[in-house]
């Protein structure tokens, strides 16, 4: 089979080349980043538009490192079979087994059954009880001074990670993804605190260029990239403000979920709910921890 081309929505950055999904990476798509030296390749996070492609544009990819253990990062996995595969130790067990995956989102019994065969039909889950685990300050050296450095960005997932490639001054920050939605901490595995922990550390890295898993890309410049970091990190206060004012009364966290914080009240989503519930669970514990909100007899929050 053909090494598949470089195609114009490609960014190339020295050794390293950011991979643009479709509409700009938009998911269920999203943006993979490649990166060759004279010793070998890292192919990082494979995305779903990978497979209308047939692979990566390089002869060979020696390894494929997964940011972390979610469907859409995962979705190319399978094109791969002969690369070593490597993800953070603590989101390995969903790159070992479906089951495992499904441990990592911790979803209700009848949501999980319904998402799935989602995950082998439209996202190619394969399992990969071979892959291995890296860790924060982890350098693959692909020859030539070129190496990719893993950053532990814990919050969105336990493993989450991004990307470092500092003689090409570019960092992949995955799903630190500056887009207007905001953070996403909505699964068992995720954090609130450290998700904000996680967007502080991305401030103190030095780069050229950052790319981003969706939508946004290619970022060029650290002040633009600081810019945005800001307005997605202020996604998380907005929050924190309408739940309070929702809390002007007290409420059940059921009731949270039915007003909907993160998702619109119009998408329909087969895990909505379950993203919607542990958000809110990770918002009301912090009021309360705070002194912003208080529980009633009732099972109930409202605000002190």
């Amino acid at each position: 089979m053909a090494t598949p081309a470089f195609i114009d929505t490609d960014r190339r950055l020295g050794r390293a080349t950011a991979l643009i999904g479709e509409h700009g990476g938009r998911y269920p798509s999203g943006n993979s980043l490649l990166v060759t030296g004279p010793d070998g390749s890292v192919l990082v996070d494979p995305s779903l538009s990978l497979v209308p492609r047939g692979g990566a544009p390089a002869e060979r990819v020696d390894h494929v490192l997964v940011s972390h253990a979610h469907e859409d990062h995962m979705a190319g996995v399978h094109l791969f079979p002969d690369a070593a595969v490597h993800a953070h130790h603590q989101d390995l067990l969903g790159l070992h087994s479906l089951a495992g995956f499904m441990q990592v989102y911790g979803m209700p019994r009848d949501i999980e059954d319904a998402w799935r065969p989602q995950m082998v039909e439209e996202f190619h889950y394969v399992e990969r009880p071979d892959a291995t685990g890296f860790g924060d300050g982890d350098r693959f050296d692909l020859g030539g001074g070129v190496a990719v450095e893993v950053v532990h960005l814990a919050g969105h997932t336990r493993g989450h990670s991004g990307f470092l490639v500092d003689t090409e001054g570019v960092f992949f920050c995955a799903d630190v993804d500056l887009t207007g939605f905001g953070p996403y901490y909505g699964d068992h595995w995720s954090d609130l605190d450290e998700f904000e922990q996680a967007i502080e550390r991305c401030r103190t890295i030095e780069a050229r260029h950052y790319v981003t898993f969706h939508q946004k890309g290619v970022i060029d410049g650290r002040p633009e990239f600081l810019r945005l970091l800001a307005d997605y990190a202020a996604v998380i206060g907005r929050r924190d403000d309408a739940m309070l004012a929702f809390l002007a009364e007290p409420r059940t966290i059921e009731e949270m979920v039915e007003h909907r914080f993160v998702y619109r009240p119009a998408v329909e989503i087969t895990f909505a709910s379950h993203v919607e519930r542990r958000t809110a669970q990770q918002h009301v514990a912090r009021f309360v921890r705070r002194g912003q909100a208080v529980a009633t007899d009732d099972g109930r929050f409202v605000v002190a």
